[in-house]
């Protein structure tokens, strides 16, 4: 087997060439894609402009048209922490589009901190419906209907063994809890934002065509983990294929049509004495979670080495870079795979080429605010009724609110507000105040 160094932590970069593993870093500026802003080299001075670090920055790269790129907005576990949250991966394309494989727990904030325009963030695959792979969709749908996002959400997902399993099902009955959120945020925003529209589709069906526009294919293969209804994705675009395999312990499926990859992400667990230990896992459980129904390290080797992607990625695993734990994890991989391999974390990417694969991090504001697209959403929609009762509405306190008369009448006058203003249907309104 050959040998490679363990991956370097979450500021390294690493590019791979078709058939070559891992550079040398001393090589690393010199092959990295031109179009990305990524490569190191001399600072001139001390006032000049310091070349890039190896790192993405978010909204200064545009794709080539046969590019794709791919960003870890989630990789850990339903236990979220702070540097990991759960499964989560947003695909962009070079012809516009933007795909969310999975928003397990906590990933938004990862989503939101790239700030991307929410009207362009409307399209969701789930692979499953365990809240570590849908249990941000409240975010989601919630804050881009608040942040601007002017259109509906639209979800792909499974049927479940019986209707009360599936996407449909799960979709209808999220908005039923959410109904107090819907309803208001109708009334007050505007309507169409909180639509979201179900595409429910076999769960059974072996590379069955799911999506097929814009020149991208996206096709669904069965999975197995926990029962039935769990799929993996297969996403195909300018000749580049990438997988993204949810949750599923070794399968068939994965193995005939995992073939001729570019890039393939698949779950890799840690090993059962991780669990046991510093995850306080009962150890009857441990061994059942990591290697039954999901991927352990050396299972997810023997799948790569099986389908020989021109780059793999193991994601989904509580991973502390540097530690004893994470060679452990790391190890296990190599005892079955020696070939191009990322240990994903949150906010790792790929971009994506016939002729080259380099993997960075993100680099990130942790105070991002939502950026504005081509497309404003309407005013709320008259004629709806009313979700605040008179009882309530007598309770506003009119001092408070003519305290902020002139902040508004400054914005009203900026903004062309004049025949909007609210606060006309008032009785407490006093304009001189």
């Amino acid at each position: 087997m050959k040998s490679f160094g363990k991956f370097l932590g979450a500021i390294a970069v690493i590019t791979v060439i078709v058939g070559s593993g891992y550079l040398a870093g001393d090589r690393v500026a010199d092959i990295l894609i031109p179009s990305a802003n990524a490569a190191g080299g001399t600072v001139e001075g001390p006032n000049v402009i310091a070349p890039n670090r190896y790192v993405y920055y978010p909204g200064t790269e545009v794709l080539a048209k046969d590019e794709i790129r791919v960003i870890a907005c989630g990789t850990g576990m339903p236990d979220q922490r702070m540097a990991q949250a759960s499964a989560c991966f947003l695909f962009e394309l070079g012809n516009g589009d933007k795909f969310i494989f999975d928003i397990g727990s906590g990933s938004m904030r990862n989503i939101a901190s790239l700030m991307i325009p929410y009207e362009y963030l409307t399209k969701i695959f789930l692979s499953h419906l365990h809240t570590d792979h849908w249990g941000d969709l409240a975010s989601l749908w919630a804050g881009g209907w608040t942040a601007g996002r002017p259109v509906p959400l639209e979800i792909w997902g499974p049927a479940g063994l019986t209707p009360e399993m599936g996407t449909a099902y799960a979709i209808d009955h999220f908005l039923k809890a959410n109904n107090w959120d819907k309803t208001t945020r109708e009334f007050k925003i505007t309507a169409v934002p909180g639509q979201i529209t179900v595409h429910e589709f076999d769960y059974k069906a072996v590379n069955k065509v799911l999506y097929e526009e814009n020149g991208v294919t996206i096709r669904s293969i069965p999975a197995i983990h926990a029962g039935d209804g769990p799929v993996s994705f297969i996403l195909e675009y300018a000749g580049l294929k990438v997988i993204f395999g949810g949750d599923t312990s070794p399968n068939k499926w994965f193995v005939k049509y995992g073939k001729d990859a570019d890039l393939v992400i698949h779950e890799a667990f840690n090993p059962p004495g991780i669990f046991a230990t510093l995850g306080n896992q009962p150890a009857q459980l441990a061994w059942r979670a990591c290697c039954e129904f999901h991927t352990s390290g050396p299972s997810f080797g023997k799948i790569m080495s099986t389908i020989e992607p021109r780059h793999a990625v193991a994601y989904h695993a509580l991973l502390d870079q540097g530690t004893q734990q994470y060679n452990t994890y790391y190890d296990s991989i190599r005892q079955t795979y020696d070939g191009p391999l990322s240990i994903a974390s949150d906010l790792m990417m790929w971009n994506i080429t016939k002729d080259k694969i380099t993997e960075r991090m993100a680099a990130i504001t942790r105070n991002a605010w939502a950026v504005e697209g081509t497309t404003r959403q309407p005013p709320p929609q008259p004629g709806l009724p009313d979700p605040m009762s008179d009882f309530i509405k007598q309770g506003e306190w009119g001092p408070g609110f003519n305290a902020q008369n002139k902040m508004l009448d400054d914005f009203s006058e900026e903004y062309n507000l004049q025949e909007q203003d609210w606060r006309k249907t008032r009785p407490w309104y006093k304009p001189d105040e």
